[in-house]
């Protein structure tokens, strides 16, 4: 089997642009790097950190422990790194800008069917499965058990166990959507018990998009905007880039996109922005239980 190769971006100090790359190892990623920006790494010092703290990587243990798509700045000369403008409590590679796994392996010249890449995310890091969208998860299902088994590096019966195990996010998800929509049901129920009087309160905070807001053009991906029309509960459908995007977009322009009123946008927007953090706390949660059986494992 060919060597994995782990897709990542650089880009060099001072610079708002980030190239993909795809590397075996670190010294590959050095050299692809340096030849890509035109920098003679043994005529001057380069050096590769992480974007987000500074870390200087420059073993290879480390580097292959890293996850796919993480930012690395090239430093020459006696540059330092310099902290960035905001501080993303330590999970910025849990919401990645968007930049599609298949964009970046496209860059250096790749033809990677897209489950590999799904497939080389949960070697790196088997928490990756919280981020997944539920159409990446089926993707994954239905990759026969031999190819699955063979990209993960692992035997058949634990390829079984782990596809087991994306299908019961699945269904977790689905359970979590049937409940809120019995929930919503429920709700709706008493708000019309009580009356009229709170339907016209809702009425008055849920006006109609300003007719001004109509030329505003959709930022979000046709297929996203589809999930947020079809789907009841569709922050449980989506990835965490996909999430992060809508979370960003501006609410009266998704009303816009959406056909909806404002406040059903932004309470859609909050939906997702809870999902994130809820995602997040759960990979911390499966990273510090990997941390600690690995500790376990190597004590005397």
């Amino acid at each position: 089997m060919a060597d994995y190769k782990k897709q990542c971006l650089v880009s060099v100090r001072g610079s708002k642009e980030w190239h993909g790359l795809a590397a075996a190892s670190l010294q590959e990623l050095l050299e692809k790097a340096c030849k890509f920006m035109n920098l003679d790494f043994q005529k001057e010092r380069v050096t590769l950190v992480l974007a987000e703290d500074g870390t200087i990587v420059e073993d290879e243990d480390y580097f292959m422990c890293l996850p796919p798509k993480t930012k690395f700045m090239v430093l020459t000369g006696n540059k330092k790194w310099s902290a960035p403008t905001a501080v993303d409590g330590g999970t910025a590679w849990m919401a990645r800008e968007s930049v599609d796994l298949q964009d970046v392996m496209e860059l250096d010249g790749l033809e990677t069917p897209k489950w590999k890449a799904l497939a080389a995310q949960l070697k790196e890091n088997l928490s990756n499965i919280i981020i997944m969208s539920e159409a990446e998860l089926q993707t994954l299902i239905e990759v026969p058990v031999e190819d699955l088994s063979r990209e993960v590096s692992e035997s058949h019966d634990k390829v079984r166990v782990l596809q087991d195990t994306l299908q019961r996010v699945l269904d977790r998800r689905e359970e979590e959507r049937q409940s809120k929509q019995l929930l919503q049901l429920y709700l709706q129920a008493i708000t019309r018990d009580e009356g009229s009087g709170m339907s016209s309160i809702a009425a008055v905070n849920t006006d109609e998009v300003d007719a001004g807001q109509q030329s505003r053009t959709p930022l979000l991906a046709v297929s996203i905007i589809k999930t947020l029309k079809e789907k009841k509960l569709p922050h449980l459908s989506l990835s965490n880039s996909e999430l992060e995007a809508v979370t960003n977009e501006d609410s009266n322009t998704l009303a816009v996109a959406l056909n909806w009123k404002t406040q059903k946008a932004v309470e859609l927007q909050n939906s997702c922005l809870q999902e994130l953090q809820n995602r997040s706390q759960q990979a911390q949660c499966l990273n510090s239980l990997a941390t600690l059986s690995k500790k376990t494992k190597y004590q005397p």
